[in-house]
């Protein structure tokens, strides 16, 4: 498609769930440049330092442009062919349930719309499934249990709005960093305001937080249910709205069997700690509790999930500004997913595949000749059916699975055993790519066209603003290609995403007479002109797609308003004005009250019009044992995202934390002989991985946390979640990723390396290896069991081909290798040995690779491994956004910035998009400790 450069496009971020605008512009001369959209409800022109780094990852390096076979080049119509013909015939010989999808929340709701309709409608099966069961099925299941449907009650403001929030599971300020800054403006704001942190961990959300609860592994069960019991015990409870619009209090509280000393035990808590909160909660009427990864990635995360909803009904606060529980998803398009059923239990438009008469809706509607009559295989299921051969024609969509599946190794063995593999993906080479049959050019971020919808039900549109390279297209024109060539053509001749969206929306609408939440049939007659000009848009939609840029339009029925019990409990009002805001301004947005919330005066779409408390009775989780002694819990940090295939090319993002990490308790630490920067290796019953030891008070006695970001393509053995079991929540089917039996132990290193190279090495003979982009080349971490020949060793890094002069320094007897290799004037590489974690000033020596070392002199610096005269070392990058390090921030401090906002000031450090901010206050509280010492 021919691209405007002439102007800014509005379009939305491809991370998180906040699903932030996003203004992306390419100048002439093909720069190109992203910033936050001033206008765009979730953000209001704020970014972290992903979405600021965005332009970054824009590039053609390492992309799949054209159709492969076994390997070999080919063109759109014989892969094609070849996947539809495999497919069919795996259908007549074994059946529907032989072939499987396994797509993803980074796909387009029109993409995901496509695919599910292909294989529930036309193909028969719900064999379909997404890798956002890892992350948010058992708030699907929770949602259901209670509400009678998926819906998520809020609306961001009341982030802004409540009194109390309780952050549970969630590293707010890492993970969804732009919520993380609304709260902390509101703060700033209303000191009022309080923030409870429930985590395992003292993360850097607890930056904000009045009260951090330590909780152990697995305690939320325990802790809410102890919570009910005491808004009971304490005349706490809101008995009206529980008469009104709930049933099954009694049996709920009833549940709630233990006592104080008991939920102590239970969660690792002191009953004085629980005391503080439970009042807490009791006494503030305006309180939202945020919950993500820590809840549902869990064998008990449904009941989690269940146990914070029944607090909230118990106490009448849901659907009201500032009240409400609230989860929030961890990919771009995960909500996109559930709405158009993208998980196997589930159909399109919120419907439910058990249901025989929304079956029926769904296969009238879609004109089909068949529908799935049973929920299909769950992620983990299906996977484990591919290594049985029950499955046996596969296609994985916009995801890698060998990397982010539990059990990782065996999911991997799987794929490779199977007979007939399909990806279609952005990259020609992921750890999941490498073993697929046929090969599919996807269109990247930037080139494609569709929708997602954010964490509060917004819609949104991602718009094109670059041309699609070589081959690739859209996922929703390779899916309905391959349609029509199984002889569907009718059903998928779809012209655009515009005609996607239309049938989407009027299926959402279709025999809904209010019965079903999800209803955006105002949308279904959309021409091409509107949907380019789609304003974000919560649902239930406006009675007209004309609405404002903020997509607050009250123009709904009264019928339509009574179902939802209130918009914001009051009467339709204007459509909300925007407010331009400075992206590095931290301002609070309008607050108003009049996003689209539900439940408030209940009409919940159970039959009976209410809600289900659930009883719930905790159980005990203990998965450890003498020989796996600690509790191995993984997730994200904070510039990187999933598998790094699209963080992975940002320099800027790789130098926060550049290799993988292991943090241990500092008397977890001493217990095992592990010191600071020691290679150790994590283990559990079904594998190993090698990372680095990061001591420190943050992380939970007893407990390790490993990162899931690095994969083959980044490390040699990091992939954490060939550690996790398949043990899965028994309703979500969601696995627990956060409560694992390990252990860990010393790996016995005889020579660390460190090495800074122009070009990224082929064959890395090292045991530990970590590999990260920087400024003009990359940076490498290494460790080794055993010596090599050390100038070979040197030569295989730099390159065997490489011309220059080569300086070295060698001690012998310590153990110190030293080499530094340069082509003409410029740095080709350095490679730093020593018996112990090389001590070299790794942010200088990453800048030498874009220096000009025509001085002899500075190239000596070079092979000793730090800057000489005046040279200032930054230190570890903390502020990804201007590469400010941790040593320029110490030294400001000592110079006199004694607060955020001052470094800030100095070296505009925390100005951008803030997620640095929390590790700024650290390292001015470690400073101040310091000069009181």
């Amino acid at each position: 498609m021919k691209i405007d450069e002439a102007r800014e496009v509005r379009t939305t971020c491809p991370y998180c769930g906040v699903g932030c605008g996003v203004l992306a512009k390419v100048a002439a001369d093909g720069e190109i440049t992203v910033r936050g959209d001033p206008d765009h409800p979730a953000n209001f022109g704020r970014l972290c330092s992903k979405g600021s780094a965005l332009a970054e990852t824009i590039d053609l390096d390492g992309r799949l442009l054209y159709p492969e076979i076994h390997g070999r080049r080919t063109g759109w119509d014989e892969a094609l062919d070849l996947v539809a013909s495999t497919f069919s015939q795996t259908i007549a010989e074994h059946g529907p349930d032989a072939v499987a999808f396994y797509v993803s929340g980074q796909l387009l709701t029109e993409d995901y719309y496509v695919a599910n309709k292909l294989m529930k409608g036309f193909i028969g099966s719900a064999n379909i499934d997404t890798n956002s069961r890892l992350c948010m099925a058992s708030s699907v299941a929770g949602h259901r249990r209670a509400f009678g449907s998926d819906t998520v009650p809020g609306s961001y403001e009341d982030l802004e709005l409540a009194d109390l929030i309780v952050l549970v599971g969630s590293n707010l300020g890492w993970c969804h960093p732009v919520l993380y800054q609304r709260i902390a403006a509101a703060r700033e704001k209303r000191p009022e305001m309080k923030v409870v942190l429930i985590d395992p961990r003292r993360t850097m959300t607890a930056d904000i937080a009045d009260m951090h609860l330590a909780i152990a592994a697995d305690g939320d069960v325990a802790l809410f249910t102890g919570l009910l019991a005491y808004l009971g015990k304490n005349d706490a409870l809101d008995r009206a709205y529980i008469a009104a619009h709930t049933t099954g209090f009694e049996g709920a509280i009833a549940a709630s069997s233990l006592d104080l000393a008991g939920i102590a035990a239970a969660t690792g808590l002191g009953e004085d700690e629980l005391v503080r909160f439970y009042s807490l909660f009791a006494a503030t009427a305006k309180t939202v509790t945020v919950y993500s990864q820590g809840v549902n990635q869990s064998s008990s995360g449904t009941d989690k999930v269940n146990a914070i909803i029944n607090c909230h009904l118990a106490t009448g606060r849901i659907g009201k500004p500032g009240t409400g529980p609230f989860s929030v998803t961890g990919q771009p398009n995960a909500m996109g997913g559930r709405e158009v059923g993208g998980l196997a239990n589930m159909l399109a438009a919120h419907m439910e595949i058990e249901n025989p008469e929304h079956r029926g809706r769904v296969q009238r509607f879609w004109s089909a000749p068949a529908i799935a009559e049973k929920p299909g295989l769950k992620a983990v299921e299906m996977f484990q059916a591919v290594a049985d051969g029950r499955i046996r024609a596969l296609w994985i969509m916009a995801t890698n699975p060998v990397d982010s599946m539990p059990d990782a190794d065996a999911v991997e063995a799987a794929i490779k055993a199977c007979p007939f593999v399909v990806v279609s993906d952005v990259l020609a080479m992921t750890d999941t790519v490498r073993h697929a049959h046929v090969r599919l050019p996807a269109a990247a971020w930037g080139e494609k066209d569709g929708s997602v919808t954010n964490s509060e039900r917004r819609i949104s549109r991602q718009r094109a603003f670059l041309p699609v390279p070589g081959e690739a297209r859209a996922d929703w024109w390779i899916i309905a290609e391959v349609a029509k060539r199984m002889g569907i053509a009718e059903a998928f001749s779809y012209a655009s995403p515009a005609a996607i969206f239309a049938e989407h929306a009027a299926l959402s609408a279709f025999e809904n007479d209010g019965a079903r939440d999800f209803d955006i049939g105002a949308y279904s007659g959309v021409d091409a002109k509107t949907y380019e000009e789609l304003a974000p848009f919560q649902w239930p939609a406006p009675a007209s797609p004309s609405s404002s840029r903020g997509g607050s339009a009250r123009a709904l029925s009264e019928a339509k308003q009574a179902a939802l019990g209130g918009v914001g409990g009051a009467s339709p009002t204007p459509p909300r004005l925007s407010r331009p805001a400075a992206q590095s301004s931290l301002a609070d947005p309008p607050l108003k009250g009049e996003g689209i919330r539900f439940f408030a005066n209940g009409g919940y779409y159970t039959p009976d019009r209410k809600a289900r408390f659930i009883a719930i009775h905790p159980t005990a989780h203990i998965r450890t044992s003498p020989d796996y002694p600690l509790i191995l819990n993984t997730g994200r940090i904070r510039d990187h995202w999933h598998t790094m295939t699209r963080t992975g090319k940002s320099q800027r993002l790789s130098q926060h934390m550049a290799e993988p990490f292991a943090e241990i308790h500092p008397l977890d630490a001493q217990h095992f002989a592990i010191g600071d920067a020691n290679i150790v290796r994590v283990s559990t019953v079904h594998g190993e991985v090698l990372v680095r030891a990061l001591v420190t008070a943050r992380q939970r006695p007893g407990s390790v946390f490993v990162p899931m970001h690095w994969t083959d393509q980044f490390s040699a053995r990091a992939r954490v979640d060939a550690l996790v079991a398949p043990i899965t929540d028994a309703i979500s089917g969601q696995p627990a990723s956060k409560n694992i039996a390990a252990r860990v132990e010393r790996f016995a290193a005889a020579a660390f390396g460190f090495a800074v190279l122009a070009e990224r090495p082929g064959l890395i003979d090292a045991d530990y290896w970590s590999l990260a982009r920087c400024a003009a080349g990359w940076r490498l971490e290494l460790a080794l069991e055993a010596g090599r020949d050390w100038p070979v060793f040197a030569a295989s890094l730099f390159g065997a081909d490489a011309q220059g002069e080569t300086l070295a320094y060698h001690d012998v007897a310590g153990g110190h290798y030293r080499f530094a290799r340069f082509a003409g004037s410029r740095l080709a590489g350095a490679l730093y040995l020593a018996p112990k974690p090389v001590a070299v000033s790794r942010s200088w020596a990453v800048e030498q690779l874009s220096a000009d070392h025509a001085d002899r002199r500075g190239r000596l610096a070079i092979v000793a491994g730090r800057p000489g005269g005046n040279t200032v070392d930054r230190g570890a990058v903390v502020c990804s956004c201007f590469g400010v390090g941790a040593n320029q921030i110490a030294e400001a401090v000592r110079g006199g910035c004694t607060s955020v906002e001052a470094i800030g000031a100095t070296l505009h450090a925390g100005t951008n998009c803030g997620s640095c901010r929390a590790e700024i206050r650290t390292i001015i509280e470690a400073r101040r400790l310091q000069a009181a010492e």
